[in-house]
């Protein structure tokens, strides 16, 4: 029996709760249990079809929440499930803490502070020292793959993005959530940042004690189902996140404004916004019909460029246009690959036209997709230059 008495007084807000999700982490529990019961009594614990004496230690603290699931479903279904319990009792906010005892309760008030400081519509995680000594080398790389992809599909850029140790705004994240597995924390954090919900880091310590700590983490399943998620997460940013997005600032600003700052960038340098310029412009003329606005999109966001630029300057190619760059390509690519079929001017361009100046097409439109790229990088370098010396 644990000798815990059960707190008096709660040192945290009554909005705001503790949700532990555990399983089969006995040789933690208790002590995890006991560390956040100095802060509130306000716990709520989801025992995820553990087979170890976890449901013994949890009748040890009548005084808390608890809900046994009957087989193990995955940490994300336990999450779900304590969410919904958290609302049912009128909590607004609930911290997310491991069983497993690498975070420190001590922490708490860190979350309760950053949720004070700001208007309340935050989503907070715990940042992790991932180069301290002791942390796995595949944790440490884990963490800066999902990183890459949240920033990639929210712009947002974040030290960590998988620790479980974190301050959810219940009534805020989204109502309906699909994934039952570790992939959760990363669909919840994408579509909060979707909303509009801020997602920040604060700082916390971290434990790892390879003598008393349980990971539940599959590399090979759990980093496929996290693989597939971000698939489909980038997919709809391209497809719907981010024309919405663009769509939102239009409607907010006047045409100048929204020219200015959000097309032509006024925080990136003259390098980058002709290097964006010049990316669309290759994209829009190379060979890659029906692919130019995903393209631009897709390596303006990998390369840092300016995603607005390089998508304008893709539609170089616009319908009227297609018949004339066509024809161009084909004339380029006759100067290298010689042809005795004659090809008269561009009304004469359709798919006959193509299939027979096949070669010279691909070839040519290459070369005419990087002399423009050229041509266009370098005048609108020239022409940025001069705007800002005036």
């Amino acid at each position: 029996m644990s000798n815990l008495q059960t707190p008096s007084q709660s040192m945290i807000p009554a909005a705001v709760c503790v949700l532990i999700p555990t399983y089969n982490n006995a040789k933690t529990l208790r002590r995890v249990l006991d560390g956040v019961l100095v802060y509130t009594e306000q716990v709520i614990v989801v025992n995820d079809g553990s087979t170890d004496t976890t449901a013994e230690i949890l009748a040890d603290y009548p005084f808390i929440t608890v809900q046994h699931l009957e087989k193990n479903s995955g940490k994300g279904k336990a999450l779900r499930k304590g969410f919904e319990i958290a609302k049912t009792q009128g909590f607004q906010y609930a911290i997310t803490i491991d069983s497993d005892g690498q975070h420190f309760p001590d922490d708490i008030p860190v979350f309760i502070e950053a949720l004070q400081q700001n208007d309340g519509n935050v989503l907070l995680i715990g940042g992790r020292q991932m180069d301290q000594a002791g942390i796995p080398k595949k944790s440490s790389f884990g963490n800066k793959f999902s990183n890459f992809w949240f920033w990639f599909e929210t712009g947002i850029k974040l030290a960590d993005t998988q620790s479980g140790y974190r301050l959810y705004p219940l009534e805020s994240i989204p109502k309906k959530l699909y994934t039952n597995k570790f992939e959760l924390e990363i669909e919840v954090i994408v579509r909060s940042a979707w909303k509009g919900i801020e997602v920040k880091n604060v700082p916390i310590k971290i434990l790892y004690d390879p003598n008393e700590r349980v990971s539940h983490f599959r590399p090979f399943k759990d980093f496929t189902r996290i693989s597939i998620l971000n698939t489909v997460l980038v997919l709809i940013s391209l497809l719907y996140i981010f024309p919405r997005n663009a769509f939102r600032s239009f409607k907010k600003k006047s045409f100048k404004d929204f020219l200015r700052e959000d097309i032509l960038g006024t925080d990136d340098s003259d390098f980058v916004k002709s290097i964006s310029i010049a990316l669309g412009v290759f994209i829009g003329i190379a060979p890659i019909w029906g692919f130019q606005s995903f393209l631009s999109i897709f390596l303006a966001s990998v390369f840092r460029l300016n995603k607005g630029l390089c998508f304008a300057f893709s539609n170089v190619s616009i319908p009227p246009m297609i018949p004339l760059i066509i024809w161009g390509s084909i004339q380029t690519g006759k100067l290298l690959i010689p042809s005795t079929k004659p090809l008269l001017d561009y009304s004469h361009i359709d798919f006959q036209a193509i299939s027979e100046h096949f070669l010279q097409y691909v070839l040519g439109s290459l070369t005419l997709a990087l002399v423009a790229a050229l041509l266009f990088g370098f005048s609108s370098f020239t022409l940025l230059r001069f705007n800002q010396r005036r």
